[in-house]
């Protein structure tokens, strides 16, 4: 069965996600705490920026909003609105233009119909159901051991957790386009001037490298319950 040594041996294969998990959110918070102290020569908030970016794409249609929280900053492709935290939204730092453009990175890619986001945003609501029954199906599928029933349950339970590695892998060229686009943006409208750059790459660059830990992370739990099957 699951319980004993089988389940908690199993945790050996989720020891480097968790240690990449956690060198990433140290990255990201490394970087925005230094580069949010610095603030850009041109003086534009994060909300300016936003907003100078979208129009010269033509997307003058989505509007920029302040949301409550710290890094919650986002796009909303159903409502065409970017929301950036507060001190994203006013302050005029390096980590905010960066902050901002890669949000409008998101909305430049909505309005070309970028593949990998349409798909992602596509499967998002079906793959929010399935990861939330995966586990509670892979649990029973373990109790009910090698009986048909539990094989059943159980690879049902694997298919349902194997949606949310995908989720997770088409994430990564999404965000790493986003980034792309939101240097070329800096640079091309010299929102950001060229020694300010190389502090803009290190904030997009930790933030890259959690949806790489997530990724890990994902791939770490699927091996992991494949493991817990074999020593039930």
């Amino acid at each position: 069965m699951f319980y004993g040594y089988g389940y908690y041996s199993s945790m050996i294969f989720l020891l480097p996600a968790i240690i990449l998990t956690m060198f990433a959110q140290s990255r990201v918070n490394s970087a925005y705490a230094t580069y949010a102290r610095v603030m850009s020569r041109r003086g534009l908030t994060g909300a300016q920026v936003a907003r100078m970016i979208l129009d010269r794409n033509g997307l003058t249609g989505v509007t920029v909003e302040m949301t409550q929280g710290r890094l919650s900053d986002h796009y909303d492709p159903r409502k065409g609105v970017m929301r950036l935290s507060p001190a994203v939204y006013r302050e005029a730092s390096i980590a905010s233009a960066c902050i901002a453009a890669h949000e409008s990175g998101h909305a430049i890619q909505h309005g070309r119909s970028y593949m990998p986001l349409m798909l992602r945003n596509a499967i998002a609501p079906l793959v929010s159901l399935v990861s939330n029954l995966a586990w509670p199906l892979l649990i029973v599928g373990l109790m009910l051991g090698r009986s048909s029933s539990g094989n059943v349950v159980f690879g049902i339970g694997v298919l349902f957790f194997l949606g949310a590695v995908i989720f997770q892998l088409i994430t990564l060229p999404v965000e790493f386009n986003a980034s792309r686009r939101a240097l070329a943006q800096l640079s091309e409208m010299e929102i950001l001037y060229p020694e300010e750059n190389e502090g803009a790459k290190k904030v997009l660059s930790a933030a890259a490298l959690t949806y790489v830990a997530a990724l890990a992370m994902a791939v770490a739990n699927l091996i992991r319950i494949l493991a817990m099957r074999g020593r039930d």
